[in-house]
């Protein structure tokens, strides 16, 4: 008589069945987006995993299977949806983080140069040409005007103006490199370095660093993908300006700038802050909107002089637990398009108090209209 012990309960596979991953296609901008997870997942969770895939806000996020809407609270296996499914998704506008959502790329289109090559560079060169009389005028003056000149480098005759620069501007070109001989120009206050393709390896941080008087710094629009922890050396820096570059994150080393005012990151790809962005105490205004950012550090608290913070675009649901109670001077909250409602800011210690500050500051701006409300709508979604 056969043991019958030895056979596998048929249930077996069943249960294998129910606890393996399903595969789903969620269709979205062009693009068709693989997720695979639980059967039991709710749809609220798959809209979570849709937000690192698409930068679409969860609240901004309608998932359509069969020509019905699925109902966060429900699981996949309850909405029918099983495994090889296509699930369409509808973003609501301006719900999203960083950028924008991710769509299906454009096609790149072919470059046509034109055939006079030799009047190209002749006129190329005609910009970069630097008279004497600019240079005496940048020696007297201290103000180096570089911008839109279709350079490729920066010309010998900064490097000879040395010590009586202050400010030099050399914005929207086409700069390979910043060399360590930017160092030599001991007194520069402001350099301005915006739109011109930077890269990480474009940039000599340690001529940077050595120049003791540099208030402000300015690279915006470039391909910047990593502040270096030289940046902290640069310890006279009041106002620095990196947005719409490619930054993931912030060098720890930024704690180091006591002096910082202002600093303005936003449009990029940042998902952390180091902790010790509590050390700048001096910060009054900080821009971090449009980014990744999913939570704050409880030390931005710490920041007892600031009066504005950007925030909008990002998939943030809290703020640290003192801002409110320890930020006294903070008076512009702007919060659009995150996962932070009204109802949610009520809720933080210190709500009154902000509220009363940024009540104060609008009405100061008032001319005669009347206001027919004010609610705390400008900073914030209701729902």
């Amino acid at each position: 008589m056969a043991d019958r012990s030895q056979t596998p309960p048929p249930s077996s596979n069943q249960d294998s069945d129910t606890d393996a991953n399903i595969s789903i296609t969620v269709k979205f901008g062009g693009r068709s987006i693989p997720v695979a997870t639980s059967p039991d997942s709710s749809i609220k969770d798959v809209k979570s995993l849709l937000q690192l895939l698409t930068n679409v806000l969860p609240r901004g996020q309608k998932l359509i299977f069969k020509g019905k809407i699925l109902d966060d609270s429900m699981t996949l296996r309850a909405s029918e949806v099983k495994s090889g499914a296509k699930v369409m998704l509808m973003a609501s506008q301006g719900l999203h983080q960083g950028e924008g959502p991710i769509l299906k790329a454009a096609r790149a289109q072919p470059i046509i140069r034109g055939t006079n090559r030799s009047y190209d560079v002749a006129k190329e060169k005609a910009a970069a040409t630097v008279d004497k009389t600019h240079l005496e005028r940048w020696k007297i003056t201290g103000v180096v005007a570089l911008a839109e000149r279709n350079l490729e480098f920066i010309p010998d005759e900064v490097w000879a103006c040395g010590p009586s620069t202050r400010i030099l501007d050399i914005s929207n070109n086409s700069l390979e490199c910043v060399p360590l001989r930017i160092g030599s120009l001991t007194s520069m206050q402001k350099l301005l370095m915006n739109a011109n393709g930077l890269s990480d390896q474009s940039i000599n941080w340690e001529g940077l660093s050595s120049l003791k008087f540099l208030t402000v710094l300015s690279m915006n629009q470039n391909d910047l993908t990593a502040l270096p922890p030289a940046l902290g050396a640069i310890s006279s820096l009041r106002q620095l300006y990196v947005a719409n570059n490619k930054l993931t994150s912030l060098p720890m080393e930024i704690g180091h700038l006591t002096q910082l005012e202002v600093l303005k990151v936003n449009n990029n790809r940042i998902s952390t802050l180091p902790t010790q962005i509590g050390d700048c105490f001096s910060l009054v205004e900080v821009d971090l909107s449009s980014n990744l950012l999913a939570e704050l550090p409880e030390t931005l608290g710490n920041l007892r002089n600031l009066k504005a913070l950007h925030l909008s675009n990002n998939g943030l649901k809290s703020l640290p637990r003192m801002l409110f109670t320890t930020c006294i001077q903070l008076s512009t909250l702007d919060l659009h398009n995150t996962e932070i409602t009204v109802d949610v800011l009520r809720q933080i210690e210190g709500w009154e108090d902000f509220d009363e500050r940024r009540r104060s500051k609008h009405q100061k701006q008032l001319d005669f209209r009347v206001v027919g409300s004010a609610e705390f709508d400008e900073s914030a979604d209701k729902k």
